[in-house]
């Protein structure tokens, strides 16, 4: 019974995932995109909290990246996920672009298929990675950069996700 009701959650979050909206940029938002991420996995991953700290860090750096929208790593102390579009993207949309890349990621060889990332994935899932603060900004070039940041770091090479 509560393995249906879990694949219903799942399901209904993912419909909602896919589903245009200007809403889906709220802590909890990006705290269900990344929680529902965890669950599917099924290996029992604490579920992520939101953190203060960790999304005024998040927010600053977006603000930096307002006059270039670039894909560069902040070089922080926390892990990073960024995401840029040039229209309007939700926190939640971007969230789901790094879980889609679950379907290239094998976790018995820990390792990704050729030609596919799979690092942005295995940071939302990471068991050790458990407080999560993003923002999400609109660029001077009428982009959008996505960030979130993850305490503590994940994605250490050699070792798996959980």
């Amino acid at each position: 019974m509560i393995s249906k009701i879990l694949v219903a959650l799942i399901s209904l979050v993912n419909l909602a995932l896919i589903l245009p909206s200007s809403a889906q940029n709220t802590p909890q938002d990006y705290l269900d995109a990344h929680n529902i991420a965890r669950i599917a996995v099924g290996a029992g991953l604490e579920l992520m909290t939101w953190d203060d700290n960790v999304a005024a860090y998040a927010q600053n750096y977006a603000n930096q990246r307002i006059n270039d929208c670039a894909l560069v790593q902040s070089g922080g102390p926390y892990g990073e996920n960024i995401e840029w579009s040039n229209v309007d993207l939700s926190g939640t949309d971007a969230v789901k672009l790094w879980v889609d890349e679950k379907a290239f990621y094998d976790y018995n060889s820990n390792s990704c298929t050729s030609g596919h990332q799979c690092n942005l994935y295995t940071q939302v899932i990471w068991r050790t990675s458990v407080r999560l603060g993003c923002a999400r900004v609109r660029c001077t070039n009428g982009g959008t950069i996505v960030i979130c940041n993850y305490d503590p770091p994940g994605n250490f090479i050699g070792q798996k996700p959980y």
